[in-house]
């Protein structure tokens, strides 16, 4: 892996680094009771859509267990926390802990991309990892970012460590496509769903990361369905921002010229711009839906309805059989400007 600086996933707002979460009460109490129980099962599998807290929520099981390596240290907790200003934590932040380990995509620097998958050599490396004593004494811990991320190869690898666990080891995989894992994987983990957020909770996770006006975060919020990380994608993505270009050209003019349509549909057309592109097509969709029902208050919404028809059923048809992106989005702003003078 490169370092921080070249990884872009390496921010401060990483679930490695975040020591608070919003929501999943159920899942950290189910976690906490197992832990005082005295019987910490072995592997643990957080499971539900990208990007509403599970990294986190491995992290911070990772910081409570290293800080607290025995039940009768935890009698008296309610909860996973443990400040930022505690050792463990900045050591985790820093990947400086001896006793935890993380598989995940390696970055490829040269490349300036993340690889396709967790490569075997990695799962090897844990391997390894788990075939010493712990450093301090306590337990050894594997977060898995995300499972589903396993190749084949390296996914029978993780599974031969997984069937003979080495004493006071914990895995916790993190996975937005359970049904994607081997089945011998999922049965020697215990389940945990996470569920998305509330709009509030969502708000108040997304708010203090966002540079963004309220009204952007809000729209933003709305658009994620309860995942923060998804969230953050729309209001960071060039799409979000080829976006808000174009309401700000209809702000000002009832019309969009040829010129703006052709600016926003070649900054959208690279290979390397799919996510972005799949972003402006929400964010349109969601806009001209909204200018349908304020005019339809009016009387005047017809025009806009079938726009908006029109224009989900072409981007619908555009991701189905890979048409031009270029042509797609020229096409949906020319059905959007003739509705608008309608």
């Amino acid at each position: 892996m490169s370092d921080d600086a070249e990884d872009p996933r390496e921010t401060e707002h990483h679930p490695r680094r975040r020591t608070d979460l919003v929501g999943h009460q159920a899942a950290e109490e189910t976690l906490i009771r197992q832990w005082a129980s005295g019987r910490m099962h072995h592997a643990w599998l957080l499971a539900g859509p990208r990007g509403i807290g599970k990294a986190t929520l491995a992290y911070r099981v990772a910081r409570f267990l290293l800080s607290f390596p025995g039940p009768r240290a935890t009698a008296e907790r309610t909860g996973l926390f443990v400040p930022a200003e505690a050792p463990v934590a900045h050591r985790i932040a820093a990947r400086g802990h001896a006793d935890l380990i993380t598989l995940e995509r390696a970055y490829d620097a040269k490349a300036e991309r993340l690889k396709s998958e967790i490569a075997v050599d990695d799962v090897r490396r844990a391997s390894a990892f788990f075939s010493r004593t712990a450093g301090e004494g306590g337990w050894r811990i594997c977060i898995v970012d995300a499972a589903e991320d396993l190749n084949t190869e390296s996914a029978n690898a993780l599974l031969k460590i997984l069937e003979e666990p080495p004493a006071r080891s914990l895995f916790v995989l993190v996975s937005h496509q359970a049904g994607r894992l081997l089945p011998t994987i999922r049965s020697r983990c215990l389940r945990l769903d996470l569920a998305p957020l509330s709009q509030a909770d969502t708000i108040s996770v997304v708010g203090p990361m966002a540079d963004q006006s309220g009204e952007e975060v809000e729209r933003a919020v709305r658009l994620s369905q309860g995942s923060p990380g998804r969230a953050l994608e729309l209001l960071n993505s060039q799409g979000a921002k080829y976006f808000d270009l174009l309401r700000q050209i209809m702000s000002r003019s009832q019309n969009l010229d040829l010129a703006a349509k052709i600016s926003i549909a070649d900054g959208l057309q690279g290979r390397d711009m799919a996510e972005d592109f799949m972003v402006f097509t929400e964010l349109l969709l969601t806009f001209v839906a909204d200018l349908a029902r304020r005019a339809a208050i009016a009387g005047e919404g017809a025009a806009l309805a079938r726009a908006h028809e029109e224009i989900g059923h072409s981007l619908r048809l555009a991701n189905a059989l890979n048409l031009d992106r270029r042509q797609t989005i020229l096409d949906a702003l020319t059905v959007l400007g003739s509705a608008k003078a309608a």
